[in-house]
């Protein structure tokens, strides 16, 4: 079996590991912390190549478009690859293109307005938006991201109608949020839980079902009396199509022991996460039904990329 001696040697070079985002958001961060864990598992360095833009489509076209032999494998999270098919044209199939591996983080996110926003709770946003519809703006890291999902969710469930300001990455979003030029922004944690620390941004509410331990404090979107928004971020690891089943059984082997590494946990959890490695019939059905709730939102809202 050539594939199964192969996979025992794999790998035996450097691995790339493509990051659809910008430098220093979730993605890349955790990128990083996972590929410094597989490099040390490997014995062989894991090579980060920054692949951002189009809401995370340019990073899934170029690793679809690489040879199916292990060396190159992204993670892929929310945007890339359950919502920008369903608003776009992209240039990648994800049932054609793409192995997927495992779940490997989920997180939730929080609602945020600038600390001297007049906006004290989620009644006070939902308010002005209902006197003057359009008049409260939330930004985005681009259409289909999770900020701008979430900012659709609350117009529907609130049947309100607010701006919705796209941005290229969450970053610039949140630095626009602490100048004061947008009201509001359903974001990562990690891009706005430093800021929340040293009472910069006030937190009004969290998108996951029950209350974070990362933020204990933070009510939940049904606590501050919207039910309906439930919507956590979550990565996972892709592989081109025509990798070698020898070696995704290899691929996954290696992430259930590093994503169960306590120092790897724990630096997760410092970004707002939770690392995990699911197996990949639980990540295809995962996928599946991701697909089919933000393909009803997308249905429902006439929602449309760029």
């Amino acid at each position: 079996m050539p594939f199964a001696a192969h996979a025992q040697k794999f790998p035996d070079r450097p691995v790339r590991l493509v990051v659809t985002y910008p430098a220093g958001g979730s993605s890349d961060l955790m990128a990083r912390i996972m590929g410094q864990k597989l490099s040390e598992l490997w014995g062989q360095p894991v090579v980060i190549e920054s692949k951002p833009g189009a809401a995370g489509s340019i990073g899934m076209e170029y690793t679809a478009r690489q040879t199916a032999d292990g060396y190159t494998f992204v993670v892929g999270n929310l945007g890339p690859v359950a919502v920008n098919p369903l608003i776009s044209k992209v240039p990648y199939h994800m049932d054609k293109d793409f192995i997927p591996v495992a779940l490997t983080a989920t997180g939730p996110n929080i609602l945020v307005v600038p600390a001297n926003s007049p906006y004290r709770n989620l009644n006070d946003i939902l308010a002005a938006a209902r006197a003057k519809p359009g008049a409260v703006s939330f930004g985005t890291s681009g259409p289909g991201s999770m900020a701008h999902l979430g900012g659709e969710m609350i117009m529907r469930q609130a049947k309100i109608k607010m701006n919705g300001i796209n941005y290229k990455g969450g970053g610039q979003a949140v630095n626009d949020l602490l100048a004061g030029h947008i009201d509001m922004m359903v974001a990562d944690a990690l891009p706005v839980s430093q800021h929340i620390k040293v009472n910069k941004l006030r937190p009004i509410a969290i998108t996951s079902g029950e209350r974070s331990k990362n933020f204990p404090d933070v009510p939940t979107f049904a606590e501050a009396g919207l039910a309906g928004i439930v919507a956590e971020n979550w990565w996972g690891v892709f592989v081109p199509a025509g990798t070698p089943k020898a070696i995704v059984d290899s691929y996954h082997s290696a992430l259930v022991k590093v994503m169960a590494d306590p120092d790897l946990k724990a630096k997760f959890a410092d970004l707002g996460v939770d690392a995990r490695a699911s197996s990949q019939e639980e990540f295809k059905s995962f996928l599946a039904a991701e697909i089919a709730k933000y393909s009803k939102l997308v249905s429902d809202n006439n929602i449309k990329g760029e």
